[in-house]
């Protein structure tokens, strides 16, 4: 969801202090800013569901769910993103009101323009998080979700597409992928996408 802003060139701290008088949202990679550029209708109603969904399902618990507005830092790969949605449990994350540093679990709901840095760089960077157990890409136009999941170190990568049900272990969620895509205001969208991925 990124855009290259004007080249700036800022410390972490710098950059945390610069972004709170700024009327727009910016992601932090290696020292340089990007802007966030606007999402569809869709692309917000699909992380709202997921908001949603997560939230009622860890009411309780001593899990957080988080959407939008909140960054995610790596330090080791000095970057700082937003995701659509996270969850953490860390009580460390609570005492900080702007940036979480140890989610479990992290979404990106997937957008022409960013899909290639959420999948490479964007992932790369997540991958450095010692607490994340799923990294969870959302394609908005189509029923379908990937999910990527640690195992003994190891990335595996799962998915869920139409009539088939999204599993999320990190959080002991299962549920019908149909779930996240609930009430669109455009469903034809997406039932037109799914429909040109079964003919042969």
């Amino acid at each position: 969801m990124s855009q290259p802003a004007s080249r700036l060139s800022f410390s972490f701290d710098d950059y945390l202090t610069w972004e709170q008088c700024q009327a727009q949202r910016h992601e932090f990679v290696c020292g340089e800013v990007f802007a966030m550029a606007g999402g569809s209708d869709l692309h917000n109603e699909v992380a709202g569901n997921l908001y949603v969904m997560l939230r009622q399902h860890l009411r309780g618990s001593p899990c957080r769910v988080y959407m939008a507005d909140v960054k995610v830092r790596v330090e080791t790969a000095d970057c700082s993103f937003y995701p659509d949605v996270l969850v953490t449990r860390a009580e460390h994350d609570r005492a900080d009101r702007y940036v979480k540093r140890s989610p479990l679990l992290v979404v990106e709901v997937l957008s022409p323009t960013t899909a290639t840095f959420d999948l490479g760089e964007k992932f790369a960077a997540y991958r450095q998080l010692d607490s994340l157990q799923e990294c969870v890409l959302v394609d908005p136009e189509r029923v379908r979700v990937q999910i990527y999941r640690r195992r003994d170190n190891q990335w595996i990568v799962d998915s869920a597409g139409p009539g088939q049900r999204l599993r999320l272990e990190s959080i002991d969620l299962e549920c019908p992928v149909e779930a996240v895509y609930e009430d669109l205001s455009e469903p034809s969208a997406v039932g037109m996408a799914e429909e040109q991925e079964r003919r042969p």
